[in-house]
């Protein structure tokens, strides 16, 4: 499973999110090209260039940018593979440009001064946000190595209880504000477990029950300062408009040179064949 990684890592990594979700869709540049040559611009001390060159051998032989994700679980989260795989999900209206962003964001966030209570709701945002599950988004939550074993318990409680419980309560509840109100009526009240968040989140959340859930998120967002969670633009935005009709003359100018070089008899496969020995994890990326 990963680790919390050096600051320098983070740091590399919102590069590395940042300028291929650019290239890929402000610049049009195919995804296998940029990842080619992207490798080069990131901080040799780091691991992550090795990460990238394996991300972009098992985009030559899957066709997924998360497969490489998914096979890396020792360097990325299993939150940030289950982001990349719900953008690559055809019955998804989450795209891979809201994806990236929302995974430079949080790394950004975690190369600055985080915090379990941020990232959580940050993470726990995203999956309401885009509509991504909570069932499974829960469940990668809780293999994120910034959260010990307690968050990983009050995540794995929130999972079953979301849905029939409201979010605010479930903060409300494992707050400093909510030990408070209990000792106001029972002066020696001992919460059965620790609070994980502040009083100032308690108050928030206690003020926000029964109310939209985007309050909350707002509030807490501004409180806690972790950064604002990307979402699912409408259909009929203009820049998703545009966005589609350049990906489509791209994959049809990608088409006709395919068959345009059958027609001459000079159509190479090769470099869409990965090659056996690079498809196995670099061994120094732990």
């Amino acid at each position: 499973m990963s680790a919390i990684l050096d600051r320098e890592e983070y740091i590399e990594q919102t590069y590395f999110f940042r300028t291929l979700r650019e290239r890929m869709f402000d610049e049009q540049i195919p995804t296998q090209i940029v990842l080619e040559r992207l490798h080069e611009e990131i901080l040799a001390i780091t691991r992550l260039p090795m990460a990238i060159q394996f991300i972009s051998t098992e985009l030559k032989h899957s066709g997924l940018l998360s497969s490489g994700f998914t096979r890396l679980l020792h360097y990325f989260t299993p939150f940030q593979a289950f982001v990349v795989t719900q953008a690559e999900d055809a019955r998804n209206r989450f795209s891979i440009d809201i994806a990236l962003l929302l995974l430079e964001r949080e790394a950004g966030y975690l190369a600055a001064t985080p915090s379990p209570q941020g990232l959580f709701v940050y993470q726990f945002e995203s999956l309401s946000r885009n509509r991504l599950g909570y069932e499974e988004g829960l469940r990668v939550m809780q293999g994120d190595p910034h959260f010990d074993d307690l968050w990983k318990g009050y995540i794995d409680f929130v999972r079953r209880q979301i849905g029939g419980v409201d979010f605010a309560d479930l903060i409300y509840v494992r707050s400093e504000w909510y030990v408070a109100d209990q000792r106001r009526h029972t002066p020696d009240y001992a919460p059965p477990l620790p609070p994980l968040f502040g009083e100032k989140e308690g108050r928030i959340a206690k003020a926000n029950r029964g109310r939209d859930p985007l309050y909350l998120f707002a509030a807490l967002q501004r409180q806690l300062g972790y950064p604002e969670v990307p979402r699912i633009k409408a259909k009929d935005d203009p820049s998703v408009l545009l966005r589609e009709m350049r990906t489509t003359l791209k994959e049809l100018e990608q088409r006709l040179k395919l068959l345009e070089a059958e027609q001459r008899g000079k159509l190479d496969l090769s470099e869409f064949m990965a090659k056996p020995e690079l498809l196995k994890p670099p061994e120094d990326v732990e």
